[in-house]
């Protein structure tokens, strides 16, 4: 099970890599923290969507909501409770909600999911660490944004090359939240409507295709 320090690691990688928010959705019985990785940021912008998530068992079914809330703020609120110390069960306020995040818009479906590929970690890993490369070698220091998000869009973009419906951002978010912790392990591949998921031991990695990559 997820404990609030494992939670908390997995919001502090995700915020090194995109400083904003994280959705939490609670129903029967569990928490689902959702956090974007790479999202377009416009009508020209050819990037995937990429999210991480994990789950956490509650304690209790009631709970039922769907928020977004600044992932800086709920890390804090975790790392106060563990330094409490607290046995048990604890309870975790909300940080004040944020209505401005477009990924957040974008549900992933909860069903209907089929198995359609594997891929290693390894694989996985590879093409992580070599994107990069390629993204700190093509983007130097006081680079604008415009070029920096095309730059990442075309790296990240790119398929991997041992399970070419993926995108290479697929690996990016597997490898920068920690879910690839063996190279050796076989990752079952999802898919379901316009989404791919990529399940891990240590979590999931959901991905929308844009819509021009169904032509043809």
């Amino acid at each position: 099970m997820l404990t609030l320090g494992d939670l908390a690691t997995y919001l502090g990688r995700a915020g090194r890599v995109e400083e904003g928010s994280v959705r939490l959705i609670a129903g029967s019985g569990v928490l689902a923290a959702y956090t974007a990785i790479l999202y377009p940021s416009g009508l020209l912008d050819e990037s995937p969507t990429v999210l991480g998530l994990r789950t956490l068992a509650l304690e209790g079914r009631d709970a039922d909501f769907d928020a977004v809330v600044p992932v800086r703020s709920l890390i804090e609120r975790l790392k106060r409770l563990q330094a409490q110390q607290t046995e048990g069960s604890v309870t975790v306020s909300l940080p004040i909600e944020v209505s401005t995040v477009t990924w957040a818009g974008i549900s992933p479906p909860r069903g209907g999911w089929k198995k359609v590929h594997e891929v290693s970690a390894g694989a996985l890993d590879r093409v992580a660490r070599a994107g990069i490369d390629e993204v700190a070698a093509a983007v130097p220091t006081g680079t604008g944004e415009q070029i920096v998000r095309r730059v990442r869009s075309e790296v990240w973009g790119r398929p991997v090359p041992e399970a070419e419906h993926l995108p290479a951002g697929a690996g990016f978010a597997a490898f920068s939240l920690g879910f690839l912790a063996d190279p050796d392990e076989v990752i079952p591949v999802y898919e379901a409507g316009p989404w791919s998921r990529v399940s891990s031991q240590r979590g999931h990695v959901l991905v929308r295709r844009r819509a021009w990559s169904l032509l043809g």
